[in-house]
């Protein structure tokens, strides 16, 4: 028998240029970017770093590397690094060319369309390097291997230097150094790299793949830094990563691996005290945002397997309803991922996984393996399975609240002391509903508005945290009941933004502590329970001025001290101008509140945005969460930065 290292050598010298197969040309690519890489925003900037990360990837999956580097130059161009077998330098039959070249002018040329190179590959749209040269002013590429060092580099997709050799290496040394300047014709938007972006999915990529080590510099003269990441773990150290400010019901978390039909599928979960869940699910490495049918067959697995454990054991009684798809899920940190030869995605944007045996082989494999760890692990299976016991007596208790908020009409709500003042448009998308801190501010809100577009919803104090709350408590909630019957979506499952009454929702608080509190508990439940209206880009916060600052007929509103300070400087001493310090909204009449906060010619709104839904959930657990600690350090390393604090 031949060893592995022997093996692995024989199918690197078998990896040649007719394996690279060519589907079509590189035309229209400059004229439609935006069809190859979706966008030619920030967005698609970023793509292309992952059209050259990817091609490392597929060389680790296939057991070729173990090394990727990432370089944000000083000029913000880009060298990304893999210790692979090199990208083939032989001529490819079909061009006439060297494989690198090819590779690098033809669209959809590699080996990763049937030519045997890989057996799985990552990467969402699969344009690859071809897309990434013809969207740069320039690209050049090193390949190392054969115990030679080749090089080509190109301008706006064409070649300038045919492949040569530069130099001679180790016989035992290999890769590919790929470096690209993208072209601010194209990127219109930006061509700066955001750090943050880039870091946060290679730390993603090196969950999804362990044993792989991602290294990421930035060269730039502002803030130079180098992180690596390496988890031998893999997505057990995600999961860990993910519940990182949250109390967990047990250590470490489970991890299941197995392959059936060419199908490899990882899982790894662990349950917390929360009362919501957050599943992710991958295939190839390409988060499936829509889920699909790993996700269904995940899910129908895991509730049939506490169901029967349960059962079996005697924790859940036979003549008792069993516990839902929800009722196991909640607390439940997850992530799954399959690697699929052939994957086929759908959805709005081609994330959502449809391969039918994906799904058999997810709910197959995950349930043989997950029987076995419960059986042989019942102090840890019984905890899960009393975890779902809990969320079945809770659901049962919010089914019997939401049918009390059902009885109750927009009428009765608008008949409530101190509630909502209903717009006269019924059309949605020009509704505005504006939460308003206190009675004073609801009642000038309520004078100052347009009646036609502008509905308020004022609430007294501070809202329930549903981050420490289940269901039946949230919808036990007064003031978050009478939220939701305004905004018409329902709730939990039956949530529906399709049926959402207003398109604007403005949270509109004090510009102080307690205001900053509210609107942070207000966020906490959008984010938790309304998640889609966020998504969605339906909720604003509004920017009410700090003073206002007169002088005879002058009169300026003011948004900062530093901003006062300039102002006062620009005006005469006489008369002495009148400063007025807006502590709350209460202490503007109707009219300042409208033409400040509320005027749509004049007023300024945030749109909340879900850029990282992974950072906004650990962000949500660490402040509004019951673990102390690292809220503690959040506030120790951030106070430095606090300016102008009331108290």
């Amino acid at each position: 028998m031949s060893t592995e290292k022997e093996t692995k050598a024989e199918l690197a010298k078998e990896y040649d240029a007719s394996q690279i197969q060519v589907l079509e040309g590189l035309e229209a690519v400059r004229k439609r970017p935006g069809m190859y890489i979706g966008t030619t925003s920030s967005q698609g900037l970023h793509h292309l770093v992952w059209e050259i990360v990817d091609n490392g990837i597929d060389e680790a999956l296939a057991g070729f590397a173990n090394h990727i580097t990432v370089t944000v130059e000083k000029d913000n161009s880009i060298t990304v690094t893999d210790n692979g077998r090199g990208i083939p330098v032989d001529v490819q039959a079909k061009t006439g060319k060297s494989a690198l070249e090819t590779v690098f002018t033809i669209l959809h040329a590699g080996g990763k369309f049937g030519g045997g190179g890989y057996k799985v590959s990552g990467g969402l749209h699969g344009v690859g390097a071809s897309v990434v040269n013809a969207l740069s002013t320039k690209l050049d590429a090193k390949v190392i291997r054969n115990g030679k060092e080749y090089y080509v580099d190109f301008a706006y997709g064409k070649v300038v230097t045919p492949i040569k050799v530069i130099g001679t290496r180790p016989e035992d040394e290999h890769g590919t150094i790929v470096h690209f300047v993208p072209d601010p014709d194209i990127f219109r938007e930006t061509t700066t790299f955001d750090i943050k972006v880039l870091t946060t999915r290679i730390r993603e990529l090196a969950f999804l793949n362990k044993g792989l080590k991602i290294s990421i510099t930035d060269n730039r003269p502002d803030e130079p830094s180098t992180e690596s990441f390496h988890y031998e773990g893999g997505i057990k150290h995600y999961v860990e990563y993910l519940n990182a400010n949250k109390e967990v019901l047990f250590e470490p978390p489970i991890y299941l691996e197995a392959e059936e039909k060419g199908i490899t599928v990882e899982v790894s979960l662990q349950y917390t005290d929360d009362f919501h869940n957050n599943l992710l699910t991958f295939t190839n490495n390409i988060n499936t945002y829509e889920g699909g049918t790993h996700e269904t067959g995940f899910k129908t697995a895991l509730t049939r397997v506490i169901n029967d454990y349960g059962k079996k054991k005697g924790i859940l009684k036979e003549n008792e309803d069993s516990l839902s798809g929800d009722d196991v899920r909640e607390g439940l940190t997850a992530v799954v991922s399959i690697k699929h030869p052939d994957p086929q995605f759908e959805g709005q944007t081609k994330t959502k996984l449809g391969n039918s045996d994906a799904r058999t082989a997810t709910d197959h494999l995950f349930s043989e393996t997950f029987s076995r760890f419960m059986m042989e692990n019942p102090d840890v299976a019984k905890k899960i399975v009393e975890k779902g016991i809990l969320a079945s007596k809770a659901r049962i208790a919010a089914k019997h609240a939401r049918e009390v908020t059902r009885k109750k009409s927009g009428l009765e709500i608008s008949n409530l002391p101190g509630k909502l003042a209903d717009n006269t448009s019924k059309d949605p998308a020009i509704s505005e509903l504006f939460i308003v801190e206190g009675d004073s501010a609801g009642g000038s809100a309520k004078q100052g508005r347009s009646r036609l577009t502008q509905a308020i919803l004022p609430i007294r104090g501070k809202i329930l945290n549903v981050e420490k709350a289940s269901l039946d408590r949230i919808l036990a909630n007064e003031e978050i009941r009478s939220l939701f019957t305004a905004l018409g979506t329902g709730f939990g499952n039956e949530f529906d933004v399709g049926k959402a009454n207003y398109h604007k929702l403005v949270i509109m608080t004090d510009a102080d502590v307690d205001g900053a509190h509210i609107r942070t508990l207000l966020l906490t439940l959008f984010y938790r329970f309304m998640r889609p209206m966020v998504e969605a880009g339906y909720v604003y916060i509004a920017q009410p001025p700090l003073y206002q600052v007169r002088q005879g007929k002058f009169i300026q509103y003011i948004d900062s001290d530093e901003e006062l300070a300039t102002i006062l400087g620009t005006l005469q001493p006489s008369p002495k101008p009148a400063i007025q310090r807006y502590k709350g909204l209460g202490e503007m009449d109707a009219e300042q509140l409208w033409e400040t906060t509320m005027d749509p010619t004049r007023r300024r709104l945030l749109r909340v945005s879900l850029d990282d839904a992974i950072e906004a959930d650990q962000v949500f657990s660490m402040l509004m969460g019951d673990k102390v600690q690292p809220r503690r350090e959040f506030i120790e390393e951030n106070a430095t930065f606090v300016e102008n604090l009331d108290l």
